[in-house]
This record gives structure tokens, sequence and C-alpha cells, in this order.
């Protein structure tokens, strides 16, 4: 079971402080009265309401295969723009370490312009990692499970000008350099005790039809993408759809040592059933990819580390950090959020998905599941960004808190 428990303290009280609305600048206080005089007292105008809020987040988080980890992290959210047009924009930054010594810096960011005349999304991360390594396909053994430790380095950049309303258009770039791979000696069992046997990735038939895959290598993209996007908030969507389709080229041309190509088509839809307390949120995600993909690069099911490679979306919780990996992926998940009372709501989730090396090869039993529930703090009621803690099960059930929706 993994662990992902973040530290609440000071999060709450800072989440209270300076969300209430004033009068706009330069309205008078209507509430005042005079006296008859020719006197009139002084007119006093209150404070225009807060923009941009910035949280600081104490992090705290249990995996079995790093031990104890712990870190800080912050989250500014907020209006660009002053007009009714500009959606609330998000950035994040986060620094934790862990007893096994893997950590990440990393920074995401959600920016929309005054006017929404651009749109920008992309991260900057810097990991040291250990996973476990299952293999490569839809059908992995558990009796594959073998530590992996590596580096990697990602710079992740869009830039899309609007071309009509809730539509950009433009490009984007993805560099990820993979180094210091480092397969540990024999497997690893279901408690996270290493066994005796030989690293599965040190055997894998897909990684010994091209050993350069052990070594340190960068895949470098760039590619057009295009984006309707009519949802009311980013991070919290109740309303409004997403369509995101993106093809990128990577190649010698940009400094990639493999040449191949990544489309990506993610659908969303967002909409109120019954009451406005109650949200049905539905997502469909395809990656695939054709010419000679290394194995860090392959599309994966188990997505929650965070980052733009789908988009910042979390990918069947309940399934461990791209246990099933290959060139072609197709998943889809449903989430029903229900207000509580106050600023607390619950949340029940379910996902299916599958990898395969060709499209061909797809079967309906071949589906993987999972599900779970979850509570949400709403601790920015005006950009609506909730505190997020999920149960899921399914092939690796944990817990799991984050900021934000998984989707």
């Amino acid at each position: 079971m993994r662990i992902f428990p973040l530290l609440l303290a000071g999060l709450v009280s800072g989440s209270l402080v300076s969300q209430g609305q004033g009068l706009p600048a330069g309205q008078p206080d209507t509430t005042r009265t005079t006296t008859a005089t020719t006197t009139v007292a002084p007119v006093k105008t209150a404070k225009p309401p807060k923009r941009i809020t910035i949280l600081p987040i104490p992090v705290l988080f249990y995996q079995q295969e790093t031990g104890v980890g712990y870190g800080l992290g912050g989250l500014l959210s907020g209006r660009l723009g002053t007009d009714t047009i500009t959606r609330s924009s998000n950035a994040r930054v986060q620094y934790w370490t862990t007893q096994q010594s893997q950590n990440l810096l990393q920074f995401v960011h959600t920016i929309y312009s005054p006017g929404e005349k651009f749109y920008l999304n992309g991260e900057i991360s810097a990991y040291k990692n250990r996973l476990y390594y299952f293999g490569i396909g839809n059908e992995v053994s558990d009796d594959n499970r073998s530590f992996l430790d590596f580096n990697l380095f990602i710079i992740n950049q869009r830039i899309q000008k609007s071309i009509a309303k809730n539509q950009f258009l433009g490009l984007q770039y993805r560099l990820s350099r993979v180094y210091n791979i480092a397969p540990q000696t024999g497997l690893v069992n279901k408690d996270g005790d290493q066994i005796s046997g030989t690293n599965y990735f040190l055997r894998d038939p897909r990684i010994l039809q091209d050993p350069s895959q052990t070594r340190n290598f960068n895949t470098s993209g760039i590619g057009p993408v295009y984006t309707l996007d009519s949802r009311d908030v980013a991070l919290g969507a109740t309303k409004g759809d997403l369509l995101d389709l993106q093809v990128m080229f990577n190649g010698k041309f940009i400094g990639s040592n493999y040449n191949f190509v990544r489309y990506q088509i993610d659908a969303r839809h967002f909409q109120p059933i019954f009451s406005n307390k109650t949200i049905l949120a539905l997502q469909f995600l395809g990656q695939f990819h054709s010419g000679n993909v290394p194995w860090h690069a392959l599309a994966g099911l188990g997505a929650n580390l965070g980052g733009t490679l789908y988009d910042n979306a979390n990918l069947m919780r309940g399934i461990y950090e791209q246990r099933y990996r290959d060139r072609q992926m197709v998943t889809a998940q449903a989430e029903l959020r229900q207000h509580l009372f106050w600023r607390l709501d619950g949340a029940a989730f379910l996902g299916v998905g599958q990898v395969r090396n060709n499209l061909s090869d797809y079967t309906f039993g071949g589906l993987h599941t999972a599900g779970g529930v979850g509570a949400r703090f709403n601790f920015i009621r005006r950009d609506r960004v909730n505190l997020r803690f999920d149960y899921a099960f399914g092939k690796d059930p944990g817990f799991y808190f984050a900021i934000g929706e998984a989707f």
C-alpha cells in the first residue's frame, strides 16, 4: 500500500483569511449617516478584494519504496485581469526529500493572461527517483517488481494564443533527460524487501531490444497544440469542457536521442446534475506513439506524480505509478462530486484503461479498473481550490493527498 499524506498544519488557518469581499474601490460607504449641518463626514472607501492568494504548504508522506518524505510547497492562485473574462491562474512549487535520499524540486503553472489573450502551461522538474519497475506491457507480473533508481529533469512549456472564444492555438516543447539509471540488485517482494534474483529491468525483452535505453538519454520534442477550454475554473471545474489536441515531434533535429512522434487527445466534460451541489466530471485520454520510443517516454497507466505530461491529470488512482506502460494508451475516468456542508465535499470515482504495443492488440478483457472515494476541503473559495484526500482501490490500493481535483 502506498500512502501519500499531506501535512495540514497552518493550511486551514491561512485559507480562511483575506477572502471576504469589500466594496469596489472608489465606491462610497452608504451605511454612514451625516449630521444636519453643511459639513459632510469624510467618505471612506473599502479596500478592493484580494485577487492573489499565496499559501505555504508543509509536505509529509510515506512510500514503501522510499520511506518517509518531507518538504515544503507553496500555491499562488488568483486572477491576473480585472475583467470578468479572465479565469483564475495558479502556480505551484514544491520540494521534498526522503529517507532513501530521493527528492523532487518542481514548479508547475497554468496562466491565463489578462483578457485571456494568451494561455501558458508548463513545468520545470528535477527528480531523484526510486520507482518499482514491472516491465513493459499490459500484463506485467508482480514477480517482476524491481527497484529502479534514476534522475529525471523535465522542461515542458506551451504558449498558445487565443484564436476565438475559449480556443487557443500554439506550440509546445518538452525535454526529458533521464540519467544516472541504476537498477538495484535483485527483485523486490510485495512488502518492499529485496530478494534474490536478477533485476527485471536488466532482462526485460523490450529493453534488451535496444540496450541504449539503460544509459543516459534525452527525449526532446516540439509540436502544435490546440485547446478548447470552456471550464469555469481550471483546478476545480463545475461546468464546461476541455478538449486538448497535441502532436509532438521528437528527433535529433531538436536534441533527442530517439526519433518518435507522440499524439495525444484529452477530452473532459463537467456539468451539474440534480442540482448545482452535485457535479459530474468525465475524462477520456488517449496517448499514441509511432517510431522508436524509449521506456521512460512510453504511455503509462497509474500517473499520480503530477506534472504536464497528461495535462496535470491523475490517471487511474489505485494503480502504481506507470505500473503498465507501452506505446499506445487509452483511459477514461468518471467522478461524482457532492457538496456536503460548509467547505467540505465528497467524491466517488472510477477509472478504466489499457496499454498495448499496437492499437490492434486491444481487447475488452484487457481493461484495468480502479476507483475509490474521497473528501475535499475548499480552502480558497474565490478560486475554488480544493485540498483533495482520496482512498483508491485497484491493483495498488492506497491514500492520496493533493491540491486541486484529479482532472
